[in-house]
């Protein structure tokens, strides 16, 4: 066993698990609910696979168009409705899902738990012998899945609070169509094998960190006034 290529495939997911729990400073979330949440992210590889295999053995496509089928529907849908799941059954009703951040927490650690397995699959066993890899998705993919997974909680703690039940589920949909889109849009780039459209590539990347460090940015200011609305009313008692 290779120690350095686990340390190397486990290392980003961890660090940016650990920075999503520590941005959430005003009502952090149960830990173990946390660890649950990253391990069922990380199991949900196994139906995600399962169906992507079947996905793929009824591609009818070729060229670009087989392109676009792999990167949105089978990778981008796929993958993010497996990690919608995890949100969903295990944090989505919990009491602890007290607030919008706790959306965009849950749905980065269920990102995170399948992008450090998918990250394993890479660089410990399809590329071990190529050092790039490892440094290539720690700064590109494991990063983006958690992206992904900031839309998603987005727009689940929308529909978490929305008033009425056609809104509600209007917000889930997106919950899933959006990051699939995003997700899609992601690999299809570099499936695609069109050079010209690699010019897109870094700006792509770019706008995701942008539109999700500002949802982010929204919830925590929106966590940060709660907490001290609390506080203030405690201290006039």
């Amino acid at each position: 066993m290779n120690t350095r290529l686990y340390v190397i495939a486990i290392a980003p997911g961890l660090a940016l698990a650990l920075g999503i729990y520590l941005t959430d400073r005003y009502d952090r979330e149960p830990v173990d609910l946390l660890a649950k949440t990253f391990l069922l992210g990380a199991v949900s590889v196994i139906p995600t696979a399962f169906s992507e295999k079947i996905l793929l053995s009824v591609n009818i496509f070729g060229g670009v168009l087989g392109a676009a089928y792999t990167a949105f529907i089978v990778a981008g849908f796929t993958e993010e409705f497996f990690k919608r799941e995890v949100v969903l059954r295990l944090a989505f009703h919990h009491k602890a899902f007290d607030e919008k951040l706790d959306g965009i927490v849950y749905g980065v650690f269920s990102a995170l738990g399948f992008a450090t397995v998918e990250n394993i699959m890479y660089v410990v066993f399809r590329f071990a012998a190529n050092p790039y890899i490892g440094l290539y998705r720690g700064i590109l993919s494991v990063p983006v899945h958690m992206l992904f997974g900031v839309t998603m909680g987005y727009y689940l703690s929308l529909a978490k609070y929305a008033r009425h039940e056609e809104i509600r589920k209007n917000y889930l949909k997106k919950a899933l169509l959006i990051p699939a889109i995003l997700h899609g849009i992601f690999d299809f780039i570099l499936m695609a094998n069109i050079p010209t459209l690699m010019i897109f590539f870094i700006p792509f990347v770019i706008y995701l960190w942008i539109i999700n460090l500002r949802r982010l940015n929204e919830y925590t200011n929106e966590s940060k006034r709660i907490y001290e609305g609390i506080r203030d009313d405690d201290e006039l008692r």
